[in-house]
């Protein structure tokens, strides 16, 4: 098990430099120039070019990514060319607030698709099955941008129950103040966090529905639910404890892939409901052609999906024994 986790762990490094690599590419092909940006459209071409030659930008591709690659090695992402500020700093102050949407997220995504799935599984063809497939359609066709959209006009504009935008306080401060006798301000970080987390989850939770509602369906025509039946166990002890367990497996796959796409999805929800994460910083860095503070970010991104996946690899041996990892 250690030697498994200690070579995945060491597969991040070619990931992440190789989705340095690739984000290197792609900014190479987008038209703009960053030091014009910087210095404004009145700026002279001579300022422009010793701009460029400040920041390195004048040196061909490949050096550039190679003293890139050299600062990486030292534990050194750059610096920000619009923020003069370590690329590091700016991440690290902003991640927090994406990982708690995420989370929150996916939280509600497993909540709400798990439990769906079950129950369309084992009511299948009835009306409950019917209405959680076309939710699940409905969540698979709809843009997240959309429907945040449409969540913000109905509980914040319409009915007025909950804020549009803003984060409000950190769910883990909050919690503290909850501990010391102040609940407000855990329903305030919780109101401002219900929106944006919703609608991110929307998409998850239907596809995992989906997939629990497949897989519990050919779990519970195997021949050990139907012993368990003869056994005269009851029918939900037999759902929970071996449909459930067994249909679980393909699901944690898609649950860690999931969480790789609620980070990205985060761009546009954060966006939307002005939730100070790494999505809303990339937006402002891709406009700016800010390309240390995009690569950071990319890195960042790689290393945690990596890491999620690291952990859902390691959940499959805690839900079936069968599976051994070298």
């Amino acid at each position: 098990m250690i030697a498994y986790i200690a070579r995945r762990l060491l597969l991040l490094i070619p990931m992440a430099l190789g989705m340095v690599v690739v984000t290197f590419g792609l900014l190479l092909l987008i038209p703009g120039d960053p030091a014009s940006v910087l210095l404004g459209q009145e700026a002279s071409p001579d300022a422009i070019n010793n701009l460029r030659n400040t920041l390195g930008l004048n040196d061909p591709w490949y050096i550039r990514l190679g003293v890139y690659f050299m600062h990486l090695l030292q534990g050194d992402m750059g610096r920000s060319i619009f923020q003069n500020q370590a690329v590091s700093e700016i991440i690290v102050g902003r991640l927090g607030a994406t990982i708690e949407l995420a989370i929150v997220a996916l939280i509600f995504a497993c909540l709400i698709g798990i439990t769906l799935g079950v129950i369309a599984a084992t009511r299948q063809g009835s009306l409950i099955d019917t209405i959680s497939m076309v939710f699940a359609q409905l969540g698979v066709s709809m843009p997240v941008y959309w429907l945040g959209l449409l969540l913000m006009l109905l509980f914040a504009v319409t009915l007025g129950w909950l804020p549009a935008i803003g984060r409000g306080t950190p769910l883990l401060q909050a919690t503290a103040a909850a501990l010391t006798g102040q609940p407000h301000v855990l329903l305030d970080s919780f109101a401002h966090i219900l929106l944006p987390a919703l609608a991110l989850a929307a998409n998850s939770a239907a596809i995992i529905s989906r997939l629990v509602r497949a897989s519990m369906l050919e779990v519970l025509r195997e021949d050990f639910v139907r012993t368990a039946y003869a056994k005269g166990l009851r029918r939900q002890r037999v759902i929970i404890r071996h449909a459930f367990r067994n249909a679980l497996l393909p699901v944690l796959s898609v649950i860690g892939l999931r969480f790789g796409a609620l980070l990205g999805g985060a761009v546009l929800t954060e966006t939307i409901f002005a939730w100070p994460g790494l999505g809303q910083l990339t937006i402002t860095a891709i406009s700016q052609r800010d390309l240390p503070l995009i690569q950071g970010i990319v890195l960042t991104f790689a290393i945690i999906f990596a890491l999620v996946n690291l952990v859902v690899d390691l959940l499959y041996a805690a839900v079936d024994p069968r599976i051994r990892l070298g």
